[in-house]
């Protein structure tokens, strides 16, 4: 697909120090198109109770008349950041009230959009909402796209932002959408229920700085933690880590190190994790510094608690992993079973005991080649043409 016209409008900032599905699609997609993304515009509540972020510092600047709302990334790729707020309505009750001032809103932020298009010259553009359900709930009445397609990238109803008002107004938003695309199948399993144009389009991940040919070397904070070292990269969240699994596994196994990389909310953080001398906890690292870390760990792990939120959810971290050649272990799901003949999977502690030993003494060359080909062949590049089939497809 070339020479179109896409509008993003998503949940993450273009300034965002974390890695961001919508973003990597629109650099993709900005290569043979152009491409307008949306930052989000800032709510009253934010403006005013919190301090400014690097996600939300450059829309702050553009609300004081400080900087340009529009700014050109590359040829064909624009950030808009809209120079005015938002109300901040997620704590109204649901329903008539909750959808008065939620259409005010995105009256708004769309009518903006449609101009500042306009003025980019862009005609009929796919616009492409990335699991934004309130704030783009109404754009298909107002943008006047030539077609709507939803995102749907994360199950978010479990969250307690999203619960008031997502499980109702999600539904409606994928029945009003032209297409729908996710990243597994159980995400398109549930959009099918309310729009048959419903697709798993699989996942991309930007694998440029997981080199396993690079010369790494291993980071201070790990260089006096014995091997071999079993550990996890991310988010220590407990919604989507069993730490009882992590703990039952360190303490069976206390002549391997275990190394929690991230940061840690509240339940790890106070959890008996901390009191066994195997386990080690370094905070958070930069995104950049992730590579380098990961090549010091022998095994690789995904305790993914199973709940509404990860039954779904498409793990980029161990495609990243399986990049570096190194050997995952990860508890079973549905989407998982994509990555069945590359990693170990587990659905319980026992399980776990006795794939780390397997994962230690399996390990080999070739089994590194094959899980860096797999990994190689979940590119952006792929992920976006699925994209543009589906859109395809539908348009012909």
């Amino acid at each position: 697909m070339k020479g179109k016209d896409f509008i993003i409008t998503g949940l993450q900032s273009w300034d965002i120090p974390i890695g961001s599905n919508a973003i990597d699609i629109a650099k993709e997609i900005a290569l043979d198109n152009r491409v307008l993304y949306v930052n989000s515009p800032l709510d009253m509540m934010t403006l005013y109770r919190n301090k400014p972020t690097p996600e939300t510092k450059r829309r702050l600047e553009v609300l004081k008349k400080q900087k340009s709302p529009v700014r050109k990334i590359s040829d064909n790729l624009w950030v808009l950041d809209c120079p005015f707020y938002v109300w901040s309505i997620n704590g109204l009750p649901d329903g008539f009230l909750f959808d008065a001032f939620n259409k005010a809103n995105n009256k708004k932020i769309f009518n903006y959009i449609k101009n500042t298009a306009k003025e980019l010259g862009f005609k009929k553009p796919v616009h492409f909402i990335d699991n934004d359900i309130y704030r783009s709930f109404y754009a298909k009445d107002i943008l006047d796209a030539g077609l709507t397609v939803y995102y749907r990238r994360d199950n978010v109803q479990p969250y307690a932002y999203w619960k008031k008002h997502a499980v109702r107004l999600e539904p409606q938003l994928i029945k009003k959408s032209d297409l729908i695309v996710c990243n597994s199948p159980q995400l398109a399993a549930y959009a099918k229920d309310f729009n048959e144009k419903s697709y798993d389009v699989g996942q991309g991940v930007d694998l440029s700085a997981y080199d396993p040919e690079m010369p790494f070397e291993v980071p201070a904070t790990l260089k006096n933690i014995p091997q071999p070292r079993i550990g996890y990269i991310g988010d220590i969240n407990s919604m989507r880590l069993d730490a009882d699994l992590i703990y039952e596994l360190a303490k069976n196994k206390p002549a391997y190190s275990f190394v929690m990389i991230g940061n840690e909310d509240s339940v790890f953080k106070n959890h008996a994790l901390h009191g066994l001398k195997n386990v080690h906890f370094t905070g958070s690292i930069a995104k950049m510094d992730v590579p380098q870390y990961m090549n010091a760990l022998d095994v690789c792990l995904n305790p993914q608690l199973i709940n509404e939120i990860t039954i779904g959810n498409y793990p980029r971290k161990v495609d990243e992993y399986l990049a570096l050649g190194k050997p995952v272990i990860a508890t079973t799901t549905h989407t998982m079973e994509l990555f069945r003949d590359h990693v170990y999977l587990c659905s319980n502690a026992d399980e776990y005991k006795i794939a780390v030993d397997k994962a230690l003494t399996e390990n080999n060359e070739e089994k590194k080649t094959q899980r860096i080909q797999f990994a190689r062949s979940h590119s952006w590049k792929n992920n976006v043409q699925q994209i543009y089939n589906q859109i395809e497809k539908l348009v012909n």
